[in-house]
């Protein structure tokens, strides 16, 4: 196997730049709706104040619940187990943000740090409104797959097969794999790896007919030859027996468009 290449720094390591838009928009959305109706004993105070006090805290707490998504994700398939996934983060998300929420709360609506005897009074608040974020994000996250398109007359080619190791030059690309923090190439000549993040692959696939089937799986649609299904789970067999598996949140919509 040769070396892993990499890309340029900048792909291999941004974060997902539409799941950070995406919750930071839901926690604008939620922190102007708890400002608007004084949520959790805050109606007392001036509109301009609940504002000022609630979406920073919202989009403070929603930029930390990237960071522990991306960090959980290493060891929960939150594609698989959905219900797991909100239930882990919530309880990383909650500890940090309920100090935060005790720190700030005393100073917006007191002027100075409440005592220390009030920071369990934080905790089932933002418990209640972290389990409720996180339930949002994590079934609107990818919710569909991406699907890729083969390239039209005129149309630009797909950029990712300048990617492949030269000795996969020309080969062709059957399935993606995410690995950490590589990118495993399936192909009709063997397999390889690159350092790249697949949200960053899904662009450059653009070109090739195929779709991401699983939080860690592009697939061509081309290559499918065999599909096995059981305990509401879906399996594809590929061109050389590869199988790839199907996410339980892309079944659907994969079915629903003759994938299978």
């Amino acid at each position: 196997m040769t070396a892993p290449r990499p890309v340029s720094s900048l792909s291999a390591s941004r974060p997902s730049r539409l799941g950070l838009v995406r919750a930071l928009g839901i926690a604008a959305a939620a922190g102007l709706v708890l400002a608007l109706t004084g949520a959790f004993g805050t109606v007392g105070a001036p509109l301009w104040l609940r504002l000022v006090y609630w979406v920073p805290v919202m989009l403070a707490g929603a930029i930390w619940g990237q960071v522990c998504s991306m960090l959980i994700e290493r060891w929960v398939d939150i594609d698989e187990r959905p219900w797991v996934g909100v239930i882990v983060l919530t309880l990383a998300i909650s500890g940090p943000v309920s100090i935060l929420v005790w720190f700030v709360t005393g100073f917006v609506f007191e002027g100075r740090a409440y005592p220390l005897s009030l920071l369990p009074l934080m905790v089932g608040p933002v418990v209640t409104v972290t389990a409720t974020v996180s339930t949002i994000n994590v079934f609107l996250s990818k919710a569909q797959p991406v699907q890729t398109h083969a390239a039209m007359s005129g149309s630009a080619a797909a950029r990712f097969p300048d990617r492949l190791p030269m000795k996969l030059r020309g080969a062709e690309i059957r399935a993606v794999q995410a690995e950490d923090h590589y990118l495993r190439i399936h192909t009709d000549r063997g397999s390889d790896l690159i350092l790249m993040r697949l949200s960053d692959a899904l662009d450059e696939l653009e070109g090739l007919e195929g779709a991401q089937t699983h939080r860690s799986w592009w697939v061509a649609r081309g290559a499918v030859r065999d599909v096995a299904r059981g305990d509401g789970r879906a399996t594809l067999t590929l061109d050389g027996g590869l199988t790839a598996p199907v996410s339980r949140r892309y079944a659907r919509a994969l079915r629903e468009t003759g994938w299978y």
